[in-house]
């Protein structure tokens, strides 16, 4: 998918600096493996919005729309122009 690598890079270099990238299946659930805690889902939602100029607070947002990359990845390219940002 478009952001999937983006979204990999970004959730271990920031949030979770012990995985690497290419280990990091896209289906995996971030949640409930602990790659994200609470914290650090909402440090993802506010860098999905800054990166993809997505107005995250005007939005109802669900835990299940960031609990995996791919899910992460539909949400941006459903919030955004063509899904291209």
């Amino acid at each position: 998918m478009i952001h999937e690598q983006n979204i990999k890079t970004y959730i271990c270099e920031e949030l979770a600096p012990d995985v690497d990238p290419a280990a990091l299946p896209t289906d995996v659930d971030l949640l409930t493996t602990g790659v994200t805690d609470s914290l650090s889902l909402v440090r993802l939602i506010a860098w999905i919005g800054e990166e993809y100029d997505i107005p995250i607070a005007d939005m109802e947002i669900a835990p299940e729309d960031f609990s995996s990359v791919e899910k992460v990845n539909a949400f941006i390219e459903r919030h955004t122009v063509s899904g291209v940002a």
